[in-house]
């Protein structure tokens, strides 16, 4: 990991700010998760997931409880971890957000790696987003098809 000073990792995104609460530990800054319920080392991608899962519960409304972050999945053998998975009351899966760096650019490869963990998963909501560009996508299983959105279905939606 390069090393970034304190405020580049602090940058502004395209999402509500949120009062975090951030330690400094010898030069290097740690944010509190409040789904993991514990500090991790802050870093350009985990600042954007930390303010997406913020976004997801305090503006979207998905209840905390139902949020995992970087749950493990097998595919073709390799063990991953996708960013955040949103499960429904009854244990199914959501919504899956894969997060970059905000100086990572969305590009083909990003969305392909959302497409491979899909193909273990089978989510019908797909995000990408590196902070700044935020891409919702729904997949169709029964006809093989995917649409773009505008927008991110609040949790009561659908």
């Amino acid at each position: 990991m390069m090393n970034l000073a304190p405020m580049d990792l602090l940058q502004p995104l395209a999402l509500p700010p949120y009062p975090f609460k951030i330690t400094d530990e010898n030069n290097q800054l740690y944010v509190f998760d409040e789904i993991r319920k514990r500090k991790i080392m802050l870093t350009p991608e985990e600042w954007v997931r930390q303010h997406f899962v913020q976004y997801l519960i305090n503006v979207k409304k998905y209840p905390k409880g139902l949020i995992k972050l970087e749950g493990g999945l097998k595919l073709h053998g390799m063990a991953r971890r996708s960013d955040i998975v949103v499960y429904s009351t009854n244990a199914s899966k959501l919504l899956m957000v894969e997060c970059k760096a905000p100086g990572v650019k969305i590009d083909q490869k990003v969305f392909d790696q959302i497409a491979r963990y899909n193909i273990t998963h089978r989510i019908k909501l797909l995000v990408v987003t590196n902070g700044l560009q935020h891409y919702y996508c729904s997949i169709n299983f029964d006809d093989n098809t995917h649409s773009f959105l505008e927008d991110l279905p609040d949790y009561n939606a659908g």
